[in-house]
């Protein structure tokens, strides 16, 4: 029995040899993130299951960390702190960037407005720390500015919760309200002049511009601002452990926080690998939920 061998056959043969150097080309680079990404993750999965403290060997457990997770108060604290975070770094810093793109967008030198709110995101979450704890500590900037007007009974701005996860939150806006800006107004420059210069024909202005034509077709690049906002506010952890350390007590930790040191303070890799797969699972479901909902809607579903 003999086999024919079609024009296709021959086309798709020939291709094999370039198949299988586009693979070689790709392997190291999948290789690199099986090393980096995977494992660690499977390793730090398989400890959430086991009681560690970094020497010896992992005793298996079942769900026993996963159980005193949910049963531990401070834990639950730092639940409520991350949604906090969510929140508020949704409300400050992608809300207040929005405004400042929509009132610079058309003016002349409007870039120049923007340049001083853009500056802050050069700096790292340290430094940002470290000005806002210069600012809001006991004694500090703030406290002495308002004394200046007669204001001496001042809040304990980094010590009273919920208060310091608050003015955390506005520190971290500070920080990322500039490049959201600079995102929406990209935005806004993108979109084309005549379905704009329609609705000013039609007497659309103001907040029914803005909702009738500019947040529609701003839509997709909100998805992006809002996506990469919500997993960032979930992993929160440098200025918190720079201005608060989680204090007072635990109060104003974050989940991020809580697993480093259950991890790396207490010596409990087996609950801080357990916290981890946690933060994980919460991240990836936001993510997805919030994805799903914006593709539904750009589709009409």
């Amino acid at each position: 029995m003999t086999s024919e061998t079609t024009p296709m056959t021959r086309r798709v043969r020939r291709r094999d040899p370039y198949r299988w150097s586009a693979l070689g080309f790709i392997a190291p680079g999948v290789l690199v993130v099986a090393v980096l990404l995977y494992l660690p993750l499977l390793w730090t999965t398989f400890l959430s299951f086991t009681t560690y403290d970094g020497l010896g060997d992992p005793e298996w457990t079942g769900f026993a960390n996963f159980t005193a997770m949910f049963d531990d108060p401070d834990f639950l604290g730092s639940v409520f702190n991350t949604l906090l975070w969510v929140v508020g770094t949704l409300a400050v810093p992608v809300g207040v960037g929005l405004g400042i793109a929509l009132l610079t967008w058309r003016l002349k030198g409007g870039a120049w407005l923007r340049l001083p709110f853009l500056i802050p995101y050069a700096l790292s979450g340290i430094g940002v720390g470290v000005i806002w704890s210069f600012i809001l500590g006991g004694g500090g900037a703030l406290d002495q500015a308002l004394a200046v007007f007669g204001i001496s009974d001042t809040p304990r701005w980094l010590v009273d919760a919920p208060l310091n996860t608050v003015v955390m939150i506005l520190a971290t806006a500070w920080q990322g309200v500039g490049v959201n800006a600079l995102l929406f107004t990209i935005g806004l420059q993108s979109i084309p002049k005549e379905p704009l210069e329609a609705a000013r024909l039609d007497g659309a202005n103001g907040l029914r511009l803005f909702r009738s034509i500019l947040w529609p077709m701003l839509r997709p690049l909100t998805a992006v601002v809002v996506g990469l906002s919500i997993v960032a506010s979930l992993k929160t952890f440098d200025i918190v452990q720079l201005m608060t350390k989680g204090g007072p007590g635990r109060e104003s930790e974050t989940l991020a926080l809580t697993m480093y040191k259950e991890s790396f303070v207490n010596s409990d890799y087996g609950l801080g690998s357990a916290i981890a797969v946690f933060l994980t699972v919460v991240t990836l479901v936001a993510s997805v939920l919030y994805l799903r909902q914006q593709l539904s809607s750009k589709h009409g579903v």
